[in-house]
């Protein structure tokens, strides 16, 4: 009975074995090379769920990124410039802040506060942003892809169907594969040549309560069809995991019925990756055990099969592997370090000149540029507010930036030279609410809250709001938070974050940091001024 779990065990250590051979040869990638590339985003990971930090090495086991990252190159100074799903996607697909959107939902929202703009979950890439990562690419000759979690590409025309229905129904199955053709068809427009196998959001709020589970196999078959349609020219496959964000219990992800999906229910479960029954057998035997821990070992199966795929079919040497996690998680939904401080790291055959590990710091607005630059495309820098950290990784330069800007919601910061400040402003309609439209809205949230099994964190329409939503107590994504730092509702925070990491203690009313907080506030300054909305004071 042991054997059928060990043999997966074996495959993978073959395939890591191959890699490291590959590695060892440490080539450079000729000048006129077409690298492909495979850009593998993570959802909601903590630090201690990755080998390849101090924090999660040896808790886990996933040999396959393992093996990647050990002959790639971890960014140690990993942002992201606003921290939850949407936004931060936005500003890695496009380059620029998740402000500069054409959403209509985000612009109506600005319009409501007076001009003042609110990033949270509604900066989404339109069919008229004809500059993004993928378009630029694939005018460039790419073939681009797009499978797993959405949440960033707008599509309009999705209608959701009641959370009791039945998948089994007809019209309901009719109803989710007509939603994942508008999905497809909005991806098309936003400058991919594929799309499949999509979640448009996490899969508690995609319409049915009993397709209330993840399927990672499902989503890794949508990446393998991408390989084989379009391997043979240069592509790019954006890989999006819904893991190992929530439903987090194992009856909704690698215990849940394998025939689940976003579109209903599949005849037969798939057989991509090694079976969902191994998962915990090998967790076992690598002597692993904790929270998620078969999850995590199910998402590198996926980076398993991917890697498996290319190497078949002659790819895996021309390759550049790029694996990110969307955003902080110790305090999402905060510019706070827990919140902004992300991982990633690049991974291609002969490694990077910059080695294993790279101090340089980075935005997640740097990634469009930096591929960019890796796939020798031609293109206007002023394009983008990133800037390509292709030198960084080659060892020509040690930093990119001279300060990191960060936005969300009603707090906007900047990070310069080991100093943090944030900024907090309600517009005034905001700020002194009527008490009838905070209950109204804490109602709201509540309901849905009791719908979907969640937690109920407050009855008290009293409650402050959050740094991102107009929600008392604040919603899931960063309610967490709001305990964490004494300093949360101070409209003026500074941090020194060599002695401070985080962000316990603001110095903002120290006259010793008066001449450091008016310098700080000058640099927070410079980045909006080129940004559209005002903030405050420091934006009128």
């Amino acid at each position: 009975m042991l054997k059928k779990y060990i043999l997966p065990l074996i495959g993978i250590s073959t395939l890591c074995f191959n890699i490291s051979s590959a590695m060892a040869a440490k080539p450079e990638l000729a000048k006129d090379d077409r690298p492909n590339f495979i850009f593998f985003i993570s959802d909601d990971q903590f630090k201690d769920m990755m080998n390849f930090l101090p924090e999660g090495k040896g808790k886990n086991y996933t040999p396959a990124t393992d093996v990647l990252s050990a002959g790639g190159t971890v960014m140690n100074r990993m942002y992201v410039t606003s921290p939850v799903c949407t936004p931060s996607r936005f500003a890695c697909l496009t380059g620029t802040y998740p402000s500069r959107t054409q959403s209509e939902g985000f612009l109506h929202k600005a319009k409501n506060h007076n001009g003042q703009t609110v990033v949270e979950w509604n900066t989404f890439i339109t069919k008229k942003d004809k500059n993004t990562l993928p378009w630029l690419l694939k005018r460039a000759g790419y073939k681009t892809g797009i499978t797993g979690k959405n949440h960033v590409v707008e599509a309009h025309g999705i209608k959701h169907p009641e959370w009791e229905d039945d998948p089994r129904d007809p019209k309901v199955i009719e109803l989710l594969k007509r939603n994942a053709e508008v999905l497809k068809q909005a991806c098309k427009q936003a400058g991919f040549d594929y799309a499949a196998n999509m979640y448009d959001n996490n899969p508690s709020h995609n319409g049915i309560k009993a397709l209330l589970a993840h399927n990672q196999d499902w989503i890794t078959k949508g990446g393998l069809d991408f390989i084989d349609e379009f391997h043979g020219q240069p592509f790019f496959l954006w890989f999006a995991t819904t893991l190992p964000h929530g439903p987090t219990d194992d009856a909704r992800s690698w215990k849940a019925d394998p025939r689940i999906t976003a579109e209903g229910l599949l005849d037969e479960p798939l057989t991509v990756q090694p079976s969902r029954k191994s998962l915990a057998k090998r967790v076992k035997m690598a002597g692993i055990s904790g929270w998620q821990k078969e999850n995590l070992l199910w998402i590198d199966d996926a980076l398993h099969a991917l890697v498996k795929k290319l190497d078949a079919v002659g790819e895996l040497d021309n390759t550049v592997i790029i694996y990110f996690n969307d955003h902080g998680q110790r305090s999402k939904g905060t510019v706070y370090e827990g919140g902004v401080h992300s991982e990633a790291f690049f991974w291609r055959k002969g490694g990077f000149p910059a080695g294993n590990y790279s101090d340089t710091i980075i935005s997640n607005v740097d990634f469009a540029p930096t591929i960019l630059d890796m796939a020798g495309v031609d293109y206007d820098p002023n394009l983008f507010d990133g800037k390509s950290c292709y030198p960084a990784l080659m060892g020509e330069v040690e930093q990119i930036h001279d300060s990191l800007y960060f936005e969300l919601g009603y707090v906007r910061g900047v990070l310069k030279n080991g100093w943090k400040y944030v900024a907090l402003r309600y517009p005034e309609h905001i700020a002194n609410m009527p008490l009838s439209k905070r209950a109204a809205a804490l109602e709201k949230f509540n309901a849905s809250q009791r719908r979907r099994g969640k937690n109920v964190y407050t009855e008290d329409p009293n409650t402050p709001f959050s740094h991102i939503q107009t929600i008392p107590g604040g919603g899931d994504a960063e309610h967490a938070s709001l305990s964490q730092y004494p300093a949360y509702y101070d409209a003026d925070q500074l941090y020194f974050l060599d002695n401070d990491p985080t962000e316990q203690k603001n110095l903002a009313d120290n006259p010793e940091h008066a001449a450091k907080l008016a310098e700080m506030q000058a640099e927070l300054k410079k980045h909006l001024a080129t940004l559209p909305g005002n903030f405050g004071e420091l934006k009128p």
